[in-house]
């Protein structure tokens, strides 16, 4: 299907106690590869509209909790079905709001369907009470719900980064508010619609807006829990806004992931190169785990660099989302659009040597969006703004490097630590792994390529608090409940 077939504008509205809610205000989402198009209309919900969706949401907490798993489970599974079957739809639509490209777009999908069948299939086990007997009595341990949770996420994976939050919180018991980004709005919510209809009242609820929208769901006593999913700058603000209520809180924040080529490492493999350039640029280098500097040692430094740039001019292919050749699309908008661009141009102001990568399909249509070509940046000082900043965008800075010992420590001497990856002989990346202070290193790949969902993902230091995926995901969203019973005889 052309970009053309598809060019009618798309309406979306707030979700609260089942029922759709029209706004006085709405706001619209442009296309970035055609910023002369509007994709379609957000809601601009109000304070009160977030106090009504919590309230629908405690309302609707009690009989959800005392809901039986095995109904959970299955209202989640057809959830999920209805999702596969809106697959084709909600992946054009995200392509035209977003700008990634079709195969990006459903690739998207494929992870955050893959996550909620991994959820429905381990929560029965992973959230089951369990008695332990002992000396003195027996004790019960259960996994209780929360109540609400209020799901913030950003624009760069809207439906891989609700999902993430919405099957573990309800599937646990937990009702749930969601905010969708101003940036991408439009499939998620079309999205979570689905989602809301599968599940009684209240349990879903959803609502756009602007700032007093989000001080209301991070600042409201009835909200039990936040998952946030962003910048770090708005973590540290939840995390305040969170303290006065002392809510459970999961952060997933920015990270500045690093990759390490150790000296063994082949530099003549194609494959490899490869997956080092997708790891670089996939979705226009917007992901919080895409690998955004890279440490190579000197011995091979020329050689890499070299095959590196052969390796990314095979694959980039840059362009309007619909094209069925292109690899990378647009920047998401103008404000990261304008940032990386101020990065680029800085370390090419002080003396880097800045490389375009790939081919631009249509030269003409680069100044109609927020196109940027992807660069490699060599020659960069180890402290510049490009290296030590995370740029959120299609471009990458290569640094040299003497011997391990000084790759590790430029690696760590970062305020972040989610992901990273380490490239070489096995056994030696793994030592090397092992004191490199991220929540996740990836052996000889990196990015989504290396995400596994039946593991926990998260960050040290300033990449956030606490885990998601995995069994830790699920747990995330209850407490234990302790019941003891002392043998009194």
């Amino acid at each position: 299907m052309s970009n053309e077939q598809v060019s009618t504008a798309v309406v979306v509205h707030a979700i609260i106690d089942g029922e759709r809610v029209r706004t006085e205000k709405q706001y619209a989402r442009e296309n970035p590869a055609n910023i002369s198009e509007i994709v379609g209309y957000g809601p601009v919900n109000t304070r009160e509209d977030a106090i009504r969706a919590i309230e629908a949401a405690e309302r609707a907490f009690p009989a959800w909790a005392a809901t039986s798993i095995d109904e959970r489970i299955q209202r989640m599974e057809r959830a999920i079905a209805r999702l596969k079957e809106a697959t084709p739809e909600i992946t054009q639509l995200l392509c035209r709001e977003h700008g990634k490209p079709l195969y990006d777009a459903g690739g998207e999908m494929f992870v955050a369907i893959m996550w909620m069948e991994y959820a429905c299939a381990m929560a029965k086990e992973v959230l089951k009470e369990k008695v332990v007997e002992h000396d003195h009595g027996k004790s019960i341990i259960t996994n209780d719900p929360l109540g609400v949770v209020a799901a913030i996420f950003p624009w760069n994976y809207p439906i891989a980064l609700s999902t993430i939050k919405i099957a573990p919180a309800l599937l646990a018991g937990n009702t749930i508010v969601l905010k969708p980004s101003p940036f991408a709005p439009l499939a998620v919510s079309q999205a979570i619609e689905m989602m809301a209809e599968e599940f009684p009242k209240g349990v879903i609820n959803m609502v756009h807006g602007e700032t007093d929208v989000g001080i209301e769901l991070t600042t409201n006593p009835k909200i039990a829990k936040i998952a946030f999913t962003g910048g770090t700058n708005t973590g540290k603000q939840i995390m305040r806004a969170a303290s006065d209520t002392l809510k459970n809180i999961t952060l997933e924040l920015g990270g500045n992931d690093a990759a390490i080529v150790l000296p063994e490492f082949d530099v003549n493999d194609e494959r490899a190169m490869r997956r080092f350039v997708v790891s670089n640029f996939l979705t226009t280098g917007q992901i919080c785990m895409i690998a955004k500097r890279m440490y190579v040692h000197r011995s091979i430094f020329d050689k890499f660099v070299e095959k590196y740039i052969e390796a990314a001019n095979k694959w980039i292919r840059v362009g309007d989302a619909f094209h069925p050749d292109v690899t990378v699309g647009p920047v998401n908008n103008t404000a990261q659009f304008n940032y990386v661009k101020s990065l680029v141009e800085d370390a090419e102001r002080k003396g880097a040597k800045v490389i375009k990568l790939g081919k631009v399909l249509d030269p003409d249509q680069m100044s109609k969006g927020y196109f940027l070509q992807p660069t490699l940046v060599l020659g960069a000082d180890p402290n510049a703004p490009i290296v030590v900043e995370e740029q959120f965008g299609p471009t990458v800075p290569i640094v040299p490097y003497d011997d391990v010992e000084e790759a590790i420590a430029l690696v760590n001497d970062s305020i972040y630590g989610l992901t990273s990856s380490v490239w070489g002989d096995q056994e030696h990346a793994v030592q090397v792994a092992r004191r490199i202070q991220a929540g996740t290193t990836m052996i000889n790949t990196a990015a989504v390529q290396g995400l596994d969902v039946r593991f926990p993902f998260g960050g040290f230091k300033q990449s956030g608090i606490g885990r998601e995926y995995g069994e830790e995901g699920l747990l995330a969203y209850t407490e234990k409940h302790v019941i003891n019973i002392p043998d009194m005889l």
